[in-house]
């Protein structure tokens, strides 16, 4: 994390606030800009965030390790076996050919213990994706900030939702209202604090398992369940 950060007075953070916001709406795809919002507007959020890590056990393993969510690290999702999180994780990146690596950097934050927490919450979406069975839609994505808002109170993802259901077209907000939001509200208070989870040291166990044990509720059919 050292050497990547730039640090930036108050005026020069809101100044990029702000643009990157405006950048985003216009291409809401610029991953780089919604970074940049993310960690320019979310320190308060990241040092609460940082703050449940060091009184959580596996927290603390997480910050005294640092593990990273690249191709180096976690290559070894791609030995487990079937049914297991570390397979459905391997699945999940191998049939979007999405590679680990391709998250922008973190540069904007104070220390080089927030840059991880930063890094480390821009690195476990995936996994997120696989233990709620969200899609990579437009709707999914959508759905999923609902989530990490809920666990980590960054005002990007609140912005991300606002600016996501502006973009769906009728049916598909009807859709993220009446099923995906509801369902997303529940489940990201029902978990546990998935920010102060080591994920790579559960890659062996059972998917279905560790979704009980950290108290996920997977995103219901929409054809099949009203929420």
């Amino acid at each position: 994390m050292q050497g990547a950060r730039v640090n930036l007075k108050g005026w020069q953070q809101a100044a990029v606030a702000f643009g990157s916001a405006f950048g985003a709406l216009l291409d809401p795809r610029r991953a780089d800009l919604i970074a940049a919002l993310g960690e320019t507007t979310g320190k308060p959020a990241f040092q609460r965030v940082l703050q449940r890590m060091r009184d959580s056990a596996e927290g603390r393993d997480v910050l005294l390790e640092r593990p990273r969510v690249i191709s180096t690290q976690v290559s070894h999702a791609w030995d487990m076996p079937q049914n297991t999180f570390g397979a459905a994780y391997a699945q999940f990146m191998g049939s979007r050919n999405f590679s680990p690596d391709d998250r922008p950097p973190v540069r904007f934050m104070d220390t080089d213990e927030l840059a991880y927490v930063a890094t480390r919450a821009r690195e476990v979406h995936d996994f997120w994706h696989v233990l709620f069975g969200l899609p990579t839609n437009l709707i999914g994505e959508t759905a999923l900030k609902v989530i990490e808002f809920e666990q980590m109170f960054l005002p990007m993802c609140m912005l991300s939702v606002v600016g996501g259901s502006a973009r769906f077209n009728e049916k598909q907000r009807t859709l993220f209202f009446q099923h995906y939001f509801p369902w997303a509200s529940k489940a990201g208070l029902k978990c546990t604090d998935l920010m102060s989870v080591y994920y790579e040291k559960h890659f062996h166990e059972d998917l279905e398992e560790v979704r009980r044990n950290w108290g996920i509720i997977p995103c219901p059919d929409p054809k099949r369940s009203s929420v």
